[in-house]
């Protein structure tokens, strides 16, 4: 079992990283692989909805310069994903969400996999950027992770987010949470239970 973690976040040792260190610091206590992967901190353009990552099979015609198509690949080798981003404008950091606009965009069979997110503010605007991100999960057919509040750590430093003692207990819960989760998974396949087929046919535009 493996999980990707990540780091949206442009410091590679930041707040947030710290964040998901203690996430994957459970994981690993529990028996999981972990990988935590860094964006980087070069701009990161958007998904322009050309459509050939999915027309031909490909993933993103920009992704090989910025790491896109690297990630996505390691989410399709993981059973669960965890995003971590820092908290920008009360929403989730521009470049993390371009990333993942264009990873999610490529029509990459997610389904089935964990996921979940985690978001690191100095104070406020935590819980409107980890709405935005728990969305890529709801839309993919990814089973949702919790934990014991909604997952953010509040800090201006790592020093400062490892203060934040219930936020670091969060950050816990969330890795014993998610690899209790695929340790059922696991269970549940050896007893033939099959995860259920997800159809994406029906589009349907609302128009008349």
């Amino acid at each position: 079992m493996k999980v990707l973690l990540i780091n949206g976040s442009p410091h590679e040792k930041g707040c947030t990283y710290t964040a998901l260190e203690e996430v994957a610091s459970a994981l690993q206590a529990n028996g999981v692989e972990t990988e935590i992967f860094w964006i980087g901190n070069k701009p990161i353009g958007g998904c322009i909805g050309c459509g050939a990552c999915f027309r031909e099979k490909k993933g993103c015609v920009f992704g090989a310069e910025d790491g896109v198509n690297e990630c996505t690949a390691k989410i399709k080798e993981a059973d669960g994903v965890v995003v971590g981003s820092p908290v920008h404008f009360a929403s989730a950091g521009g470049n993390i969400c371009a990333f993942l606009d264009r990873v999610f965009y490529s029509k990459s069979d997610f389904a089935g996999k964990l996921g979940a997110s985690v978001v690191s503010c100095r104070r406020g605007g935590n819980s409107a950027a980890f709405d935005r991100l728990n969305k890529y999960f709801t839309i993919s057919a990814m089973p949702v992770v919790s934990s014991n509040y909604w997952n953010g750590v509040h800090g201006n430093s790592p020093a400062e987010v490892k203060q934040d003692l219930e936020g670091m207990q969060i950050m816990r819960n969330l890795g014993n949470q998610m690899a209790w989760l695929l340790k059922c998974i696991e269970a549940g396949k050896e007893k033939g239970i099959e995860r259920p087929g997800i159809v994406f046919k029906d589009r349907t535009n609302f128009i008349r």
